[in-house]
């Protein structure tokens, strides 16, 4: 492992992070009153719309196709579906757990979704971007000894912090302090959002700390 790489992840981690302040800032330009808390909907598809842009860039412009076949359009086109219908399934799996866990089932529908719609963007599209549409890479991921790079051990730990990051996020909401900021998902999401930049900073340093013990083994 060179240092040069764990430079390149924090970088890469910088702009991620980058991402999710633009999308706290740009539409103040442009909607009227815009606020994390008053307009929390609008802000959720902005970070979302960020927060994917720059995965998309970072991960799948600079990576070279080695075969011919895997640059071709028809391969591209079929892999751009599979990552969307994956994205999709993520969004409406983690709505239906959302409502199994207590969340409104017919009332704050579209609040619910795009608390799914965001934790899905912390969570799936960097393994989509990374992985691709394979199961059986996310499966050797976040299997115990499976990463083979530390682009992978930090997917793990952004998305673990993501998923940690929402469920103390939800430790308010039933308190009685009625302060707005304990609406449902506001508390969650501005937890997922934590959680993920937390792991976008903790894992460069945490990779770097070991990396004399980190040893990665070829696919």
């Amino acid at each position: 492992m060179k240092d040069t790489d764990i430079k390149t992840l924090l970088y890469a981690h910088f702009l991620c992070i980058f991402s999710v302040i633009l999308s706290v800032l740009i539409p103040s330009f442009f909607v009227e009153d815009f606020s994390i808390l008053d307009t929390h909907l609008t802000w959720l598809c902005f970070c979302s719309l960020f927060v994917t842009s720059i995965n998309l860039v970072l991960y799948l412009v600079p990576k070279p196709n080695s075969s011919s076949k895997r640059s071709s359009l028809s391969h591209k086109v079929t892999r751009f579906l599979k990552c969307c219908v994956y994205f999709l399934v993520s969004c409406f799996s983690f709505h239906v757990i959302f409502v199994l866990y207590g969340a409104p089932l017919f009332e704050l529908v579209l609040e619910t979704f795009l608390f799914a719609v965001i934790l899905s963007t912390f969570t799936t599209v960097p393994c989509l971007c990374l992985l691709g549409p394979n199961l059986k890479a996310w499966l050797r991921v976040f299997s115990k000894n499976g990463v083979t790079s530390i682009w992978e051990n930090s997917l793990q730990i952004t998305t673990i912090s993501s998923f940690v990051g929402a469920w103390f996020g939800a430790f308010p909401i039933p308190l009685d302090w009625e302060r707005p900021w304990q609406v449902w998902p506001i508390s969650c999401t501005v937890g997922a959002t934590f959680g993920y930049v937390a792991g976008l900073v903790i894992s460069p340093l945490w990779i770097y700390w070991n990396r004399k013990q980190l040893t990665y083994k070829n696919n």
